[in-house]
């Protein structure tokens, strides 16, 4: 894990993951397009992927697409 932070917060990042997290627009957000664009064609792995994502932005395991970690 990088030690340098994100430009971007956690905040939106779970609010965007609970409520469009099966289009994955919280991925866009993050500057992770490609994951982002599997999660539209997968529904979010039908709900399973998202989960996953909002814990680990809550918990501070997903970094951005620059690998930095999100804002608190």
């Amino acid at each position: 894990m990088s030690d340098q932070v994100s430009d971007k917060s956690m905040v939106p990042a779970a609010l965007l993951c609970f409520f469009l997290g099966v289009l994955g627009i919280h991925r866009f957000y993050i500057g992770r397009p490609g994951t982002a664009i599997l999660m539209i064609l997968t529904l979010g792995g039908l709900g399973i992927w998202q989960i996953i994502d909002l814990v680990r932005i809550i918990t501070g395991g997903l970094t951005d697409g620059q690998g930095r970690v999100l804002q608190r």
